[in-house]
């Protein structure tokens, strides 16, 4: 399958959940500590080179981005400088972007769009804050304050519409209702940051916690004390883990040891694909919702590539 070379150094990729051959990019700078960024959308062709349909310049670098679940032209991005930025493919580069929402007082580290609502989404960041947003409004609709350290991802349930986790690096992973006051769970769930967390769309009391300490742990929040599994086989940080939205027991995960790996926590041996295509750290993994067993992958040398499961993502 084909690969894309960006510019700058890859930080998340994210399938179109409209379109089959869709991708966006977020892309930072000198490895995203000083510079630009810029969102790329892509378009897959059966036959020849991935091409790029759009491209969004930002004066900071893009950390990640998300598509909405509502309109097939519209995304999200996280932004360097503490900014959310919409985007809008049906509008001109000139009228972009569509909105620029400055709340958060640190790095914007992560954004993800409800797929029961469709019209709100969640932006994490480095200031310790969740914060939840709607189209609609030019100011957040309300910021979540309990995490002590920065948290990396927030990620909303697939089933219930009102629930998300939260992953940080104080080492914990919270549950929260966005009708409560307060979160509703909170699983110390590694001894080291929690980088990244994803649930289960078959399961929605399943939740998959990414850790600097190597490891990916399926917990179930029924019975939290003890995790389900833990996935050992990275060596180094895990930085993004993404439940299948095919297959109920497949986990993708990618690393800074540069690899990329696929899991079936099921089983007992459960690491079932290893992918070591990327010449830098990986940081940026997503599995197409319309197209079982095509994954993308993006990272830190400045390439993106889209393969199907069991083939080589650096074959032509």
């Amino acid at each position: 399958m084909p690969f894309f070379k960006t510019p700058f150094n890859g930080y998340a990729v994210k399938f179109s959940p409209f379109f089959e051959n869709r991708l966006a990019v977020a892309t930072s700078q000198n490895f995203g500590i000083l510079g630009n960024g810029r969102l790329h959308v892509l378009d897959l062709n059966p036959s020849g080179p991935i091409t790029e349909i759009a491209a969004f310049d930002t004066a900071d670098g893009v950390y990640d981005c998300t598509w909405s679940e509502n309109n097939e032209n519209l995304l999200a991005s996280a932004i360097a400088d503490g900014s959310v930025k919409l985007w809008d493919l049906a509008l001109p580069p000139t009228q972009n972007p569509i909105r620029s929402l400055h709340e958060h007082t640190r790095e914007v580290h992560s954004v993800d769009w409800n797929p029961v609502r469709r019209d709100s989404f969640l932006t994490s960041s480095w200031d310790d804050t969740i914060k939840l947003w709607t189209i609609d409004r030019p100011t957040s609709v309300r910021t979540f304050k309990e995490h002590a350290y920065c948290v990396y991802s927030a990620i909303w349930n697939p089933r219930h519409g009102d629930v998300f986790a939260s992953a940080s690096g104080d080492c914990t992973l919270r549950i929260w209702d966005v009708r409560e006051p307060n979160s509703t769970m909170i699983l110390p769930a590694h001894e080291f940051e929690i980088l990244s967390c994803d649930w289960n769309k078959y399961d929605d009391c399943l939740i998959a916690t990414a850790s600097v300490d190597k490891s990916i742990k399926v917990w179930d929040v029924r019975n939290f004390r003890v995790p389900v599994t833990v996935l050992n086989g990275h060596t180094y940080a895990v930085r993004k883990v993404k439940f299948s939205p095919h297959r109920e027991s497949l986990i993708a995960s990618c690393s800074y040891d540069m690899t990329v790996c696929l899991w079936d926590y099921q089983v007992e041996d459960a690491l079932v694909g290893r992918y070591d295509h990327h010449t830098e750290f990986a940081v940026g993994v997503d599995m197409s919702v319309l197209v079982e067993g095509l994954f993308a992958s993006t990272g830190w040398d400045e390439l993106v590539y889209v393969w199907q499961h069991g083939t080589d993502p650096r074959a032509p």
